[in-house]
């Protein structure tokens, strides 16, 4: 009889995670898979077309059955509804949980949100006697505190002992970021770690892509994904501004859709900015087309400790695109950036830095940005294979 594995996690098909493809390769590989996630919704806090928010129903992935719980509609506008919209899923994926458990021979939480994600799985663990594995890829509660919540003793006194809880009651930990671990020891000290990163979730070096026109006689930069806040997109467009006002021929390319794009919108407007282009959301197939036609890739986050333990798991989508990266980060992609020699990196909460790193592109040589293109097929073959990283989670899991 193939092993049996319940997979839970808020994210899941048709929501473009890595999730998706390790459920693929494991139900070809002939586990018995099932996924215990939400009404498809991210990131606009709404159902996707051709699904009902119901309080239960069931739908097919492959082979795979997928278990599905409602969403708190709109819990990407504030922060009261995106705390509802965990609870909720705490609570009616726990009472999925006690029901299915039981069949199950592996519980595999794949966190890519709060921690709270875990408690169905540490649920069958103490009443079944299920093995927990958990795939960390939103540190705790670092992550907390970096979205704005105060540092005070209640709240920092009640989030350790949770965290410790969740750490201490999973069997194995794998992690996304390599610094990710001394935190995580600084619960659990007597585990063992093992880094397991994203890897690329779209080919960006395939043959067959879209032919995507952006601005033919200017230098095109791009960022492509999550509209939010934390992406600190205000300081990219502040700097690019800045940039521009020195007479470079660059164009701005953002593509994708999120909580803070109407805002990005509004400051353009406002300050007049010029060569700014707001693409909106696009199929992931897509992107290898716009990634193609672009001279150097974006990728940013705001100045906070967490982001610097944190590698963006589009990182290693960029790098298949053989481009240059434009790092507006700190911390261990910044290093990855600069010790790889695959492009520049500017201080997140420094706009004149920014500006500046723009402009070491925009007069960077052609054989010095040709070299950083031959890097990033290097560090993507190094660190971010997709085989390795999945026969490295495989044997984690049913070792």
């Amino acid at each position: 009889m193939n092993l049996r594995v319940l997979i839970i996690g808020e994210a899941f098909y048709p929501e473009d995670f890595i999730i998706n493809h390790l459920v693929a390769e494991w139900s070809d590989q002939g586990y018995d898979i099932e996924i215990l996630t939400r009404t498809p919704s991210y990131p606009l806090g709404k159902p996707f077309d051709g699904y009902k928010n119901r309080i239960y129903q069931q739908t097919n992935f492959g082979k795979a059955k997928v278990h599905r719980i409602p969403i708190v509609r709109g819990y990407h506008k504030n922060k009261i509804l995106k705390i509802l919209n965990y609870i909720n899923f705490v609570f009616m994926s726990s009472i999925v949980a006690l029901i299915i458990g039981r069949k199950f021979d592996k519980i595999f939480v794949y966190q890519t949100g709060p921690l709270t994600v875990a408690i169905p799985a540490i649920l069958i663990h103490k009443i079944y006697g299920k093995k927990v594995s958990l795939w960390v890829q939103d540190l705790w509660p670092d992550t907390v505190y970096a979205y704005g919540y105060k540092k005070r003793f209640i709240l920092a006194t009640f989030l350790d002992i949770f965290v410790k809880s969740i750490y201490r009651n999973c069997d194995k930990i794998l992690v996304s970021c390599e610094g990710f671990k001394k935190r995580i020891n600084s619960y659990v000290p007597d585990k063992t770690l093992i880094t397991a990163p994203n890897w690329p979730l779209i080919d960006s070096s395939i043959s067959q892509i879209i032919d995507v026109k952006l601005a033919d006689n200017k230098f095109n930069f791009t960022f492509a994904g999550n509209i939010g806040k934390v992406q600190n997109l205000d300081n990219i467009i502040l700097g690019f501004n800045l940039f521009i006002e020195k007479g470079y021929n660059a164009q701005l390319n953002i593509i994708g859709d999120g909580s803070f794009l109407l805002s990005l919108k509004e400051l353009a407007q406002e300050k007049s900015i010029k060569n700014i282009v707001f693409w909106g959301r696009k199929p992931l197939t897509d992107m290898p087309g716009y990634f193609h036609a672009s001279d150097v890739l974006i990728l940013s986050l705001v100045e906070s400790p967490i982001y610097e333990l944190t590698i963006p798991s589009k990182f290693a989508a960029y790098l298949t695109t053989g481009k240059p990266i434009m790092g507006v980060i700190k911390g261990i992609t910044k290093e990855l950036i600069d010790d790889n020699t695959i492009g520049f990196a500017a201080e997140p909460s420094d706009i004149n830095s920014i500006s500046a790193c723009f402009e070491a592109f925009i007069n960077q040589s052609k054989t010095g940005l040709d070299n950083m293109k031959k890097n990033t097929s290097v560090l993507l073959k190094r660190d971010f294979d997709k085989k390795m990283v999945v026969d490295r989670i495989t044997k984690v899991l049913f070792e």
